[in-house]
Order: C-alpha cells, then structure tokens, then sequence
C-alpha cells in the first residue's frame, strides 16, 4: 500500500503498545510474547489496519500479527489499532483488547521470524498486482516463490483477496502447480453467500469499480 510518510511515524511505532519493538528478541518465538497457547493468524500488509484490528477483535482467543515492511502504513495501521480499542475500554485505555500486534518485516524474511507449524493462518489481502513487467511477477505474494516460503513454515491455510482479475488468475495457477487445494473460490465476493467477510478500507473504496475475487488455498 502506498501512502503519504506521516511527520509521526517514528514516535507512534515507538510509543504505540500495539507495536513489536525490538523484535529480534523474539525472533523464532514469537509465541513467547503472547504468553499463550493460542492459534496464531498472520495478515502479510496490513493497510490501514481495519481489517486485522477488526478481525482480532472478533477473536479473542487468536493471537494476530500484521506483518508491513513500510513504516509509515505500519504507523496508520497500529494507530487505528489503538483507537479501536480505546473506544472499547472503560478503564485502562492503554490496556489491549485483543491479542494483535504489528511487526515491521519484509515478506520475504518470514522465516527469520516463525518457526514451522507456529502460524495456522495467512491473510493476504490486496497486495500490489505487480502489473506492469513480467519479471515483476515474482513480487507478487502468491507466486511461487513466496508458496515455498509459506510451505517451509508448513502454513496450513491462506485466505487471499484481491480486485485484480489478472492476479487472481495467475495466484490459482501458482497455488496449483504447487499443490495447494482451493475452496471456497468467489469471482463476485459482496454477490455472493459468503458471510464472514471482513472489508478493507481498500475493498470499502474500489469494490464499487469491478468485483472482489476470494479464494482458500489449504495444505498439510
């Protein structure tokens, strides 16, 4: 996601309770910052943050983290986080409400960071469609060589959203040929019987324009 630096960027991601910081020190286990025994669901960018910040609320007993590599989307995202539960709480406003935090990673440094088996949920909503140049495709977070990232931390489930047709239809091939199994597959999201839909601020904006594309892809 592309948007405008934020003169306090820097401050929120170091003040904000919902922000992993130093997170080398949890680097492989990650589940000893949560202090539980509960599933872990990993959204790769997180926007502006609506939609893990809504997601985590609705499950209480799921640890989430938003992973983001740009600071500033990861400061908007973290911020919304705070307000939300902010507007919840009676009492301690600082206290968190849900188990979620925001990590700042590069994708493709997932496995400095997780162990195999530790995440049992991938979000991947509305990432860049990399549409312009061929070799830009193994950008996109459903080619080929991210599955075999997702495969080697043995990622059970992704739930994967997008706008883009052309995408869509190169993420099936990709989950494909690398022996994911696809469910619950919606070329026309908001028209169809699926309930459980959280909405992005993107998807909010752009799902008037065109339809929104869904698909599960299991493995292991």
């Amino acid at each position: 996601m592309r948007i405008r630096k934020k003169p306090w960027t820097k401050q929120e991601l170091a003040e904000n309770p919902f922000v992993l910081r130093n997170p080398e020190q949890y680097a492989r286990k990650i589940a000893d910052y949560f202090n539980n025994d509960n599933p872990l669901h990993l959204e790769l960018g997180c926007g502006k943050g609506r939609f893990i910040s809504t997601t985590a609320n609705n499950n209480p007993n799921v640890n989430h983290i938003a992973v983001e590599r740009e600071p500033t989307v990861l400061a908007v995202a973290a911020r919304l986080a705070k307000q939300m539960c902010q507007a919840e709480q009676t009492e301690q406003t600082e206290q968190k409400s849900a188990q979620l935090i925001f990590l700042e990673l590069d994708a493709a440094k997932l496995c400095d960071y997780f162990n195999p088996q530790e995440i049992s949920r991938l979000y991947i909503n509305f990432c860049d469609p990399w549409p312009r140049r061929k070799k830009w495709a193994k950008r996109r977070l459903t080619h080929t060589n991210f599955l075999k990232i997702y495969e080697s931390l043995q990622i059970p489930e992704i739930f994967f959203k997008t706008d883009n047709r052309i995408l869509f239809e190169f993420s099936i091939n990709q989950f494909s040929e690398n022996g994911w199994i696809m469910r619950n597959i919606s070329l026309d999201l908001h028209n169809s019987n699926f309930e459980d839909n959280v909405k992005t601020e993107y998807e909010e904006k752009f799902s008037k324009l065109g339809p929104i594309y869904r698909l599960e892809a299991y493995k292991f």
